[in-house]
């Protein structure tokens, strides 16, 4: 009987260790090893199985960030190709720019520096700085020079004078090639010169490619611009509030009767529309430059050389928005991961 308790000790090692380790798989790495954390959390735990240490990100049995991380981590590079393929597929726009309109950040760019004719995109400079140059009830005549340009015109008459308060609504609303040429001659002495004043405030803006020789963006040799400056000159105007409250008018009475109606189309078209300029030339096609704003989020939108405008912005508005939500995820998603590698555990 003395000797039971020493063989059930002998029974109990030789099933127990002995064959149990002869008869276990070889462990394997599963998947989710693949996707390890880095770093710990305060809340973090690590697990031992006796085979490898592995670390439980976030608070015990929640395994949302895990799931969160994992799922960005399968964004491939190809689904953002075909992302980005369909958005160039849906527009004609030759080159184009959507800027974050608060941080100037680009959010969209396709050939956003290649130099093309802006056409009457320009004349937002035109307007920007007569607003600063004159007072809304001076005067101003009409050369035969300035009566002479083509349409979009609002037919100015050189016996007549006229406030600038109506000419500059007359250059932004209803884009008057004559009113551009006779506020041009009034503050620079000559379109020449008021051309070289406008060169110097887009670079000014950062609008470093743009060269005015016109003050009313028709077709001219060495005149250029791009779809970058448009946008960056854009932003700018945009922050000045008499500009920001002209631009967003879809029609205005001048104080000597004629009702001057906007180009901008997408003010009643796209939602969430703040102002914005239209163009077009033979050389350029059509043009545009304009601000969005949905929520807390605002965007400038510049396209050059399209040949379904509106359509184009309306997909690219739409685009733009989407976009920039998914950055502030991204960058709410990169603050959380420096915060985890600051914490000690």
């Amino acid at each position: 009987m003395k000797r039971y308790p020493f063989l059930i000790i002998q029974l109990f090692l030789f099933f127990g260790f002995v064959v149990p380790a002869q008869t276990a798989p070889i462990p394997t790495l599963d998947s989710s090893a693949k996707y390890r954390p880095r770093v710990l959390s305060k809340n973090s735990a690590p697990v031992d199985n006796g085979l490898a240490r592995v670390v439980t990100l976030g608070n015990r049995g929640n395994i949302s960030n895990v799931k969160a991380r994992m799922q960005s981590g399968r964004t491939s590079t190809s689904r953002k190709a075909v992302h980005l393929s369909a958005i160039n597929k849906r527009i004609t726009s030759k080159t184009v720019m959507i800027l974050d309109a608060d941080t100037g950040e680009t959010i969209f760019a396709k050939a956003p520096d290649t130099p093309r004719q802006p056409a009457s995109t320009i004349k937002v400079l035109t307007g920007m700085i007569a607003i600063k140059s004159l007072k809304k009830d001076e005067m101003v005549g009409v050369t035969r020079h300035a009566q002479r340009m083509p349409r979009s015109k609002i037919y100015l008459d050189t016996k007549k004078r006229y406030r600038a308060d109506d000419l500059i609504n007359a250059v932004l609303l209803a884009s008057a090639n004559d009113a551009s040429v006779a506020l041009a001659e009034k503050i620079g002495g000559s379109e020449r010169n008021f051309a070289k004043m406008m060169t110097l405030r887009a670079r000014l803006w950062g609008a470093r490619k743009t060269i005015c020789r016109t003050a009313n963006g028709l077709t001219a040799k060495g005149q250029q611009s791009t779809a970058r400056d448009l946008a960056r000159i854009f932003r700018h105007a945009m922050q000045d509030k008499e500009f920001a409250r002209r631009m967003k008018r879809t029609k205005i009475k001048t104080s000597y009767g004629k009702t001057l109606r906007s180009h901008n189309k997408a003010l009643w078209r796209v939602k969430g529309a703040l102002g914005g300029k239209t163009g077009y030339t033979h050389a350029a096609r059509q043009t545009y430059v304009g601000k969005f704003e949905r929520g807390e989020d605002s965007i400038i939108v510049a396209i050059m050389g399209s040949e379904t405008m509106w359509a184009d912005i309306k997909s690219l508005v739409n685009y733009g928005f989407k976009k920039k939500a998914k950055m502030k995820l991204a960058k709410l998603a990169q603050a959380e991961t420096a915060s985890q590698r600051n914490q000690v555990y």
